[in-house]
């Protein structure tokens, strides 16, 4: 007798790049391309814009208050003094910034593990599994920054040992990618997740590099009009303390929150693709024959 219906191992079946209920999916699951893999997370990113867009304009709002508040307070402390402000809205805005990344990679991943899944996902659900898996993401957001400072802290002694240090570091990163969306989609804590994920990645960590390098020359040519609208608008507003500290403080969080929804959106990609080549994701798996 045969079987009546077959049981996927994946995301849900028919999710294979033919759209659901929610609409297209943007990521098919099957192993991918490396140019899939440069191209897909911002069909991620645009299947759910609006939320992200919402979420992000009010976390860099928020950011941007309190580097700003903060740094009025740091400058009145120092009696107005050009070098008390400076390093306090350095300082600040370093912590908001450490903060705001956070904050956009534990709702990007969640949100783009959804549209894998081919299953609705609202603010209130990413800030849910934001909440859920806080543990988690404040190891990883930690552990991040310090192998980061560490290794380019080795690397600054000598100049021409900086680049070496930046592409280890690359490395680094690059064994870890997918942590986070196993963290999110299987529930898992730090150091399970970290071991998992240095699984996947392994025997393609150059890859990865590689795509972390056109990550980080996307920002660079994303980055130029930018400046060329701040330096507009700087233009029009003036050249005042004041001002210029608020523009370059918005600036550089909108900047921040942008260039991680963007490697966000890419390790969920990332992910896929390796657990359809570690794991079969993709293969369905027949039921069991009743007699």
């Amino acid at each position: 007798m045969l079987p009546a219906a077959a049981d996927h191992v994946g995301p849900s079946a028919g999710a294979v790049g033919e759209g659901t209920a929610t609409g297209p999916v943007a990521v098919p699951i099957r192993p991918l391309q490396f140019r899939e893999l440069l191209d897909l997370p911002f069909a991620l990113i645009q299947t759910r814009i609006r939320t992200l867009a919402a979420l992000y304009a009010v976390a860099v709002a928020v950011a941007a208050g309190v580097a700003v508040g903060m740094t009025v307070v740091v400058s009145i402390a120092t009696g107005g003094s050009d070098s008390g402000t400076f390093w306090g809205a350095l300082v600040v805005t370093l912590i908001c910034a450490w903060t705001l990344r956070m904050f956009v990679r534990g709702t990007t991943v969640p949100l783009g593990l959804a549209v894998v899944h081919g299953k609705p996902a609202s603010w209130r659900g990413a800030l849910q599994q934001l909440a859920a898996e806080a543990g988690a993401l404040l190891g990883y957001q930690v552990m991040y920054t310090l192998v980061g400072v560490g290794v380019l802290l080795l690397g600054t002694p000598l100049i021409i040992t900086l680049p070496l240090a930046a592409i280890w570091l690359l490395w680094l990163r690059a064994r870890k990618f997918t942590l986070l969306p196993v963290v999110f989609d299987e529930s898992a804590t730090y150091r399970p997740a970290a071991l998992r994920a240095k699984i996947l990645a392994a025997g393609s960590e150059w890859q990865l590099v590689g795509l972390l390098l056109y990550l980080r020359g996307l920002m660079v040519v994303l980055i130029v009009p930018l400046l060329a609208l701040w330096q507009t608008v700087s233009g029009v507003s003036g050249t005042h303390r004041w001002t210029v500290t608020v523009l370059v403080i918005v600036f550089a969080l909108f900047v921040i929150a942008l260039g991680e929804m963007v490697e966000s959106a890419t390790q969920v990609v990332v992910y896929v693709d390796k657990r359809c080549r570690r794991e079969a994701w993709d293969i369905t798996v027949p039921g069991e024959v009743t007699r």
